[in-house]
């Protein structure tokens, strides 16, 4: 199996360093936080002392960490150390321009790379099933797959670099949208004296149902395992998804495309996290809308 140097032991990335090691790999993380390095060895992972510790010998480096500036920064300093073909694979989500200069670092010291940012929370990171949106060239997406698939169950090849974050950003957009539409619903429906059933129960089977509404339900009782049920804890908080929705409307600039909802939808999640719900579960939006805050 390769050796694998895993940088960013957050929520993330720790669970899915863990499933590294589970699958065989021999694995070195490092992390900032001495709080998420401590997490790392109880969970059993070797943790190096800096960077340059955990990259050495290493055949593949994964990276996981909060914004583009990061990855840059990171990504910088790697190719002054590590040798030529050695693959580089970010699963952070992080603005375009980021990704295609991490892109471009890699290539001049004659490393593959990958961007392979992913979905499915850390639900999906602790049961190893996530699904990674990659973008890269061919052999390097051949050479990551098989890294990927021990932490995922879904790995899609998006096409050239930067794809991935193409292919999370327009994802996670759908996604905020189509929270707050469920949560209107579920709010007009409350004003209208409908149950949380029997809304979910139509709707469910019916042109309503989407994923926010049959796996994420944002009202309690209807979906047992949505957060809902559980004082809305984040499986992906409310800043993460603000973070996502402005990547969207960033790319949406620079690209020139038109997308209201989008830019609708970021600015109530701008909203709610401005209110305090930055650490809660992107689904208490329907909170914030039943209380006509928006």
């Amino acid at each position: 199996m390769k050796t694998v140097a895993f940088i960013g032991l957050g929520h993330m990335g720790l669970p899915m360093a863990a499933n590294l090691v589970k699958a065989g790999y021999a694995v070195r993380g490092f992390d900032l936080s001495e709080a998420c390095r401590a997490a790392a060895r109880e969970a059993g992972i070797p943790v190096a002392v800096d960077t340059a510790e955990a990259i050495a010998a290493a055949e593949v480096i994964v990276t996981m960490l909060p914004k583009g500036e990061h990855v840059v920064s990171v990504y910088g300093d790697l190719v002054q150390k590590i040798s030529a073909g050695t693959l580089l694979i970010d699963c952070s989500t992080v603005d375009m321009e980021s990704a295609l200069k991490a892109h471009e670092l890699a290539a001049s010291a004659g490393c593959p790379s990958v961007d392979a940012p992913v979905s499915g929370g850390t639900g999906g990171a602790a049961a190893g099933t996530l699904t990674f949106m990659c973008g890269g060239e061919a052999e390097a997406f051949s050479a990551a797959k098989p890294v990927l698939e021990a932490m995922g169950k879904k790995i899609v090849h998006c096409g050239k670099g930067g794809n991935g974050q193409a292919a999370k950003i327009c994802n996670n957009m759908i996604l905020g949208i189509s929270m707050i539409a469920v949560s209107e619903a579920f709010v007009l429906g409350e004003r209208l004296g409908l149950s949380h059933q029997a809304l979910f129960d139509v709707a469910s089977t019916s042109s309503g149902q989407c994923w926010s509404l049959t796996t994420y339900c944002p009202v309690p009782g209807p979906v047992p395992t949505s957060p809902a049920n559980k004082d809305y804890q984040p499986g992906f908080a409310a800043a993460l998804m603000l973070k996502d929705l402005e990547l969207s409307q960033a790319a949406a600039n620079g690209a020139g495309a038109s997308t209201p909802l989008g830019a609708a939808a970021a600015a109530l999640y701008e909203n709610f996290v401005g209110e305090g719900g930055g650490a809660r579960d992107f689904s208490a939006i329907v909170e914030m809308l039943r209380g006509g805050e928006a």
